[in-house]
């Protein structure tokens, strides 16, 4: 039998505590001092736990289900309302953008590559936190992230400004799977991005402004880690993701070899890239300047080396270049796909170096 408002403000106090059964595993408990507290016990990962609902008649009957509810729906989704309910507890700081963000990255850490992991820990503390980290995530909205995601279109970088709404999203909804936020704004944003170009990014596949583009790169007069990256990149075509993660470790100069390991390739799979003269050369003229740190295109912002150049520095500079829309890091793979191809090279291997399945 289920309880009623009546029968809850009816009880008496007796002796020793005594439960008043209602549905789904939730029951008042009576105390000897005349106290009515709602309970719900559960099971999780085979363990019997008890969830506290709140004390009558702070707490109404239906309020007190309510709780129950949503904890039944915690648990079918994987979660343990009573771990939540500490979360809650810990205060206001916990609840922030960031630190739920913070926690759903450490939830995935076993799932993901740890280059993945990797990637979004890094966008989320380059492009999300500043503006929005310290936000209650319950306050969050959807105009504050769509300010966020206008800063990184402003740069040009409009698939990742896409990218980063799909992660904020993500952080969002594990919010709400842990009792910490109601919706995910991030669903009223639909259409108000740029859309990414679709197809193959800009590149340049005529022999002529090619030329134009190597002799400009040679003349580019920006910082020097990043001038040595758009450098090597014609000469190795890799990802630029790839590129800018390169670390000292991963090249024998002597060789002339960079052995990429599988979980940091997109396709799994470790990879070999071969460096013809020229990319050694480059290689041992940055030697001095980073080769005691992890990365060869190592930030300044990062300490001791402990960061490298965004994925997007080697675009930027060739848009500063003036190649807006002509030509992206990534367009250098299009063109040695297209030439080497118009020169005879076989197809098998022209695609094994690029890493394509």
């Amino acid at each position: 039998m289920s309880l009623s408002d009546t029968a809850i403000k009816n009880a008496k106090p007796a002796a020793k505590p005594y439960k008043m059964q209602d549905e789904k595993g939730m029951y008042l408990l009576v105390h000897p001092n005349g106290g009515k507290y709602f309970r719900y016990n559960y099971r999780f990962n085979n363990k019997r736990l008890t969830l506290s609902l709140g004390v009558y008649p702070a707490t109404s009957l239906k309020e007190a289900r309510d709780k129950r509810d949503t904890a039944i729906k915690q648990i079918a989704g994987g979660i343990n309302p009573g771990i939540t309910r500490k979360i809650e507890k810990a205060g206001s700081i916990e609840n922030t953008f960031k630190a739920i963000a913070e926690d759903f990255l450490m939830t995935k850490q076993q799932e993901w590559s740890a280059s993945h992991h990797k990637h979004i820990k890094e966008c989320f503390e380059r492009d999300v936190y500043p503006w929005i980290g310290s936000r209650p995530l319950k306050e969050l909205s959807a105009v504050e992230v769509l300010t966020t995601l206008r800063r990184i279109t402003a740069r040009g970088a409009i698939e990742t400004a896409t990218r980063t709404k799909q992660f904020i999203g993500q952080a969002i909804r594990y919010g709400i799977a842990t009792g910490r936020a109601e919706r995910d704004v991030t669903q009223d944003l639909r259409g108000a991005l740029p859309s990414p170009v679709k197809g193959h990014y800009p590149a340049i596949t005529e022999p002529k402004p090619l030329g134009q583009l190597l002799r400009d790169i040679e003349a580019y007069g920006g910082n020097f880690v990043v001038r040595t990256a758009l450098q090597l990149q014609p000469l190795i075509f890799a990802r630029p993701a790839n590129l800018a993660q390169a670390e000292w470790d991963e090249f024998d100069l002597d060789a002339a070899e960079w052995r990429i390991a599988a979980d940091k390739m997109k396709m799994k799979d470790a990879h070999i890239v071969p460096l013809s003269t020229q990319a050694v050369a480059l290689l041992r003229d940055i030697h001095p300047l980073t080769g005691n740190q992890r990365y060869v295109f190592a930030s300044n912002q990062g300490k001791n080396g402990e960061k490298h150049i965004s994925r997007e520095s080697i675009g930027a500079a060739i848009r500063r270049m003036g190649y807006q829309g002509q030509h992206t890091a990534h367009g250098f793979r299009t063109t040695a796909s297209t030439l080497l191809h118009e020169h005879g090279f076989h197809s098998d291997m022209i695609e094994r170096q690029l890493s394509h399945a």
